[in-house]
């Protein structure tokens, strides 16, 4: 190809310009706009050979394109806007892990997630000088030095008469480092390692108004210019080896997962179809982690929280989320990791992480030191680049409490808060949580207290709209059960071949979420509030107990209603009915019954799960507490004996009973024991 002179540039470009783009420029320039969006498609349809100099020599052809807009600014006497090529052709978009040292000084379009983000510092671009010697050129006529290195070039001398220079003006642009990351579900081989590369963006790109664009955990798709970064040794100098960037010239967020996901009319129909069957969650259930044996109705939750609720806004900004989070906790070979699996393989958008090598940072947010840029850079986790999908946490179990005390805000919120090392912020964080874990002593005492097993913050559980419970006890039909469809498993890989595959999921998934959005119906409701209320109202019955039991709280109620609306778009429905609102009471019951909040009358006692103390121990410790306080306006020293008389008289209590609650009333600090078998309160 013969490279066109910069005059014949020019004179093209001047013409594609008056002919396609003279009334968008009169309006950039009239309304002082910093960037004139131009198509790429639209220069190479008018000129071919203007679309190939561009591609072969980006730098060159984008100055020229600039300098002739400058001359439409220079005739209307205003500034000229910077030109951003919006489009590239197929042939330029590269993975991350595909760009080398021929693309250097090329356009690319890459995509990814933005991992890592620094702050907004000025960058030195050109330095402006004037020469001491009255009779020099460079005496009125300032020099300019670009700066294209990363140490800032200076000049000891006039390079024309070799006088003495003066740096009179320094010329600098906004800039900002990311890290950009490839896409996990974007890899053909679902084992490789997302690579990153570092983008710069400047001036335009960074101002307030379009920053947002690029925050961590957001998709975003990059055009810009590859180049090298020369890597220093320890001792300072220059390396023999380089890094590769991309100076980006055009940013923008790309569009979700669900919309990438391509809809024909016979994918539709089949959507329909199944949608309209009477046993469509039966259908769902039985293709959903089909090489595991059993758990119904654990497939049948791990479903909905994948279509979800409908998230609301309140006239105060107030946001319900419409994610549902799950907890699986259970023995050891339970199938909780696979069940994780089948999720993350079905989502569209997911992250799956390991509690043993994950810490609070890695799962929300941390502040690191940037290498692009020396500043400090804010970096997504797990969660906040799932974002908009499904992040999975197995052995949930093995994370400190420290880690897992920062997932609070994420899961209830969904939005991150960073307040570190000058960088304020809060990034969003709508994701779905799927979470696994081994019970306390890993694995579940059969004759224990269930909700004293379960090893977590009750400020965490509370957030989980359903916790599931798996045990492996032995029984001999159902392990018989269990083994022949492993056995037959391994027999015949085609027997665990869904009828519904991953592929047809991600649509139905897809399509639900983008035509469905239910709204209650006025039965619907009247349901939910009569179970809600009666349900709370057993907790009020009990006579001449000082403390009630709480066996509901307004979150199983927002659980509740998630789960109608997610049984509802499963249907493709634009209503939540009755039927959607019982099956979700139902789903949430199951949950409940399962876990051991139940006391020994049969009663409902939420607390038991949520802080591992139910309103009959808290009523015990009052009643204790009220004995030691008359005790000692009785006696001049109460001891073990004189507690556990009159508990036994008043509350019927047994010695044993007696002594557990006087050992917890210590451990909370509320009595204290100064002498052995003397004991006051505090």
């Amino acid at each position: 190809m013969t490279n066109l002179d910069s005059k014949e540039l020019i004179k093209r470009f001047h013409g594609f310009f008056d002919e396609h783009m003279r009334r968008e420029i009169r309006q950039a320039i009239h309304k002082e706009d910093d960037v004139l969006p131009i198509d790429f498609f639209e220069i190479s349809q008018y000129d071919h050979a203007l679309g190939e100099e561009l591609l072969e020599r980006p730098i060159d052809v984008l100055e020229i394109i600039n300098l002739t807009l400058k001359q439409f600014a220079d005739d209307a006497e205003s500034k000229s806007p910077i030109a951003r090529l919006t489009t590239l052709p197929s042939t330029e978009y590269k993975l991350i892990r595909d760009i080398r040292s021929e693309d250097i000084g090329k356009l690319v379009l890459v995509e990814g997630i933005v991992i890592r983000k620094t702050d907004v510092r000025p960058q030195l671009t050109h330095l402006e000088y004037l020469c001491t010697n009255p009779d020099c050129t460079y005496s009125t006529e300032r020099l300019r030095l670009p700066q294209t290195e990363e140490k800032m070039t200076t000049l000891k001398a006039c390079p024309r008469c070799k006088a003495p220079i003066d740096i009179v003006k320094k010329i600098r642009v906004d800039s900002q480092g990311l890290l950009l990351g490839e896409n996990p579900n974007h890899l053909d081989n679902s084992g490789d390692q997302p690579k990153r590369m570092n983008v710069l963006l400047q001036d335009d790109l960074v101002s307030p108004f379009k920053e947002n664009r690029s925050n961590p955990g957001t998709e975003v798709y990059v055009i810009g210019l590859v180049k090298d970064i020369n890597k220093q040794t320890r001792a300072g100098s220059d390396s023999v080896n380089f890094d590769l960037i991309i100076e980006g010239h055009y940013i923008d967020r790309s569009s979700s997962d669900l919309s990438e996901i391509n809809l024909d009319k016979e994918d539709i129909d089949k959507i329909k179809e199944l949608a309209a069957n009477p046993d469509v969650y039966d259908m769902l259930t039985d293709n959903f982690a089909k090489a595991i044996y059993g758990n119904t109705r654990i497939k049948e939750a791990l479903i909905l929280q994948l279509f979800g609720g409908a998230p609301k806004i309140k006239g105060d900004g107030t946001k319900i989320r419409g994610d549902m989070h799950m907890l699986l906790i259970g023995d050891p070979g339970a199938a909780k990791s696979q069940m994780l699996k089948a999720s993350t393989r079905i989502a569209p958008r997911s992250t799956f992480v390991s509690g043993k090598s994950a810490t609070g940072a890695g799962l929300i947010a941390a502040v690191v030191k940037d290498e692009l840029t020396g500043g400090w850079a804010l970096e997504a986790g797990a969660m906040v680049l799932a974002s908009g999908g499904l992040c999975c946490i197995d052995e949930m179990d093995k994370m400190s409490e420290e880690d897992t005390s920062s997932m609070h805000e994420a899961l209830e919120q969904q939005t991150v808060s960073i307040a570190k090392a000058n960088i304020r912020a809060t990034l969003k964080c709508e994701t779905t949580v799927l979470a696994a874990a081994n019970p306390k002593h890993g694995r579940f005492d059969p004759y224990g207290d269930i909700g004293k097993q379960i090893n977590f913050p009750p400020a965490l559980i509370s957030r989980f709209d359903l916790i599931f419970v798996l045990r492996d006890i032995p029984d001999k039909k159902l392990d018989g059960m269990i083994a022949e469809h492993i056995l037959a498993t391994n027999m015949d890989l085609s027997a665990t071949i869904a009828e519904l595959t991953p592929e047809f999921f991600k649509k139905y998934l897809a399509y639900a979420k983008a035509t469905s959005s239910p709204v209650l119906t006025r039965p619907a409701i009247d349901l939910i509030k009569e179970f809600y209320v009666r349900i709370r109202s057993s907790g009020a019955d009990e006579e001449g107990e000082a403390i009630k039991a709480v066996p509901m709280t307004a979150r199983q109620l927002e659980a509740i209603v998630r789960m109608s609306e997610a049984y509802a778009k499963v249907k493709l429905k634009k209503l939540v009915e009755a039927e959607d609102a019982q099956k979700a009471i139902d789903m949430l019951m199951y949950c409940l019954e399962r876990l051991g909040v139940m006391d020994k009358d049969g009663k409902m006692d939420i607390d038991k799960l949520t802080t591992g103390v139910t309103a009959g121990v808290r009523n015990q410790l009052k009643n204790i507490l009220d004995i030691m306080d008359k005790l000692e306006t009785e006696l001049p020293e109460v001891k073990m004996d004189d507690i556990c008389d009159m508990a036994e008289e008043k509350l019927k209590m047994t010695r044993r009973d007696v002594i557990k609650v006087v050992e917890n009333l210590k451990k909370e600090g509320a009595i204290f024991e100064p002498r052995k078998n003397i004991y006051k309160t505090l």
